[in-house]
């Protein structure tokens, strides 16, 4: 089965590696952003707030770092929004926090609001414009929802008819659209709210437990899998209806290991690729 090697994309700076990275991502603009606390969260511990900090790496490589204030969500998500802000998100929203669940931090680290978006987040990603597009998994039916910056609720999936959607397995957001691919169906879905006279399509498909999706023009590439499939990159074709599968074969670390435990993102024809000890993304383009 033929090999696809990521490329290596950003680096957390040696200086930082004594922390414990708590989440990393990369933006809808191609900064890489690492969470980092001074020790491991402690499973069933209390969830008190601490101070984190930010490890920032654009695609230039140049590093900015940011002390975050107060931090609440023992297992977060991150990213930035386009005017420097930090959004972090608990994935799981008990009642007694429900409401302080995202936290956005100012660029000098300090919290400037805090809302919720529902339990059991799967995926948290920011567009260009400032949008919160959050996937959940299955045990919240919520779907795909996004959000503003200050919390309110500006598109749901709930009346988008997209079928068999009880966990939102892949989300990839760029520019300002969002594509998905959710269990238990498993079809490639686009969803551009701003495009009133046709904001969700729906391409029938036949790659089963993909987690992340990389989308260009009319191709497609859909990473992950079950079992023996989890390091698969299946390709295809984007058809009237549904999606025409063209290759397959696999996503390997630069040195062709098996990525194995992993963090992925899906930002437009690309899918970041992040293997423990999370220090460093590789890259999968799809338009090359």
């Amino acid at each position: 089965m033929q090999k696809t090697v990521l490329v290596p994309y950003a680096r957390l700076p040696q200086a930082h590696h004594d922390r414990h990275v708590l989440t990393s991502t990369v933006d809808v603009f191609g900064a890489a952003h690492w969470l980092l606390a001074e020790r491991a969260p402690q499973p069933g511990g209390d969830v008190l707030p601490f101070d984190a900090l930010v490890v920032s790496v654009d695609p230039g490589g140049n590093v900015e770092l940011t002390e975050l204030s107060a931090v609440r969500a023992r297992w977060p998500h991150l990213d930035r929004l386009p005017d420097g802000e930090f959004v972090v998100a608990a994935s799981r929203a008990r009642r007694y926090e429900d409401a302080n669940q995202v936290q956005v931090f100012d660029a000098l680290g300090r919290e400037t609001s805090s809302f919720s978006v529902g339990d059991a987040i799967e995926h948290l990603l920011v567009d260009e414009a400032g949008h919160i597009w959050v996937g959940h998994f299955d045990e919240n039916p919520a779907g795909i929802r996004r959000w503003s910056a200050t919390g309110q609720l500006t598109w749901t999936s709930d009346d988008a008819h997209i079928p068999g959607l009880f966990d939102c397995y892949a989300l990839n957001v760029s520019n300002t659209a969002a594509w998905a691919c959710p269990y238990t169906d498993f079809p490639l879905v686009e969803i551009r709210p701003d495009r009133p006279e046709r904001p969700v399509r729906v391409w029938a498909n036949r790659v089963r437990g993909a987690k992340a999706v990389a989308v260009h023009g009319d191709l497609v590439a859909f990473y992950g899998g079950y079992r023996e499939e989890q390091e698969r990159l299946a390709l295809g074709e984007l058809a009237e209806t549904s999606v025409t599968p063209t290759d397959v074969g696999l996503l390997t670390l630069s040195d062709g290991a098996a990525p194995g435990r992993r963090r992925v993102v899906g930002r437009g024809s690309r899918i970041y690729v992040q293997a423990e000890p999370f220090t460093t993304w590789g890259v999968f383009d799809l338009s090359s």
